[in-house]
């Protein structure tokens, strides 16, 4: 049952892994970008590594802040 979740997790994550590459829309590649960060620590807690995941999750959120700042600033 865990090999069959985790390979829906991963075909998810390459699916968006070439969408965010694609994206034309900065916003809507950060967005899709977050969505695969939450399918990248959603694998880790299936693969047992809390602290890793926890650890994604503070790393994911300053990236995607300074993300949508710089964006914000670029766009003035």
């Amino acid at each position: 049952m865990l090999g069959t979740i985790l390979d829906v997790v991963f075909l998810a994550m390459m699916i968006l892994a070439v969408a965010v590459v694609e994206e034309r829309n900065l916003v809507s590649a950060v967005v899709k970008y977050s969505l695969l960060s939450l399918l990248f620590i959603l694998a880790l807690f299936e693969l047992n590594a809390p602290d890793v995941a926890l650890s994604a999750i503070v790393v994911g959120a300053i990236v995607i802040g300074v993300f949508l700042f710089t964006i914000k600033g670029v766009t003035r």
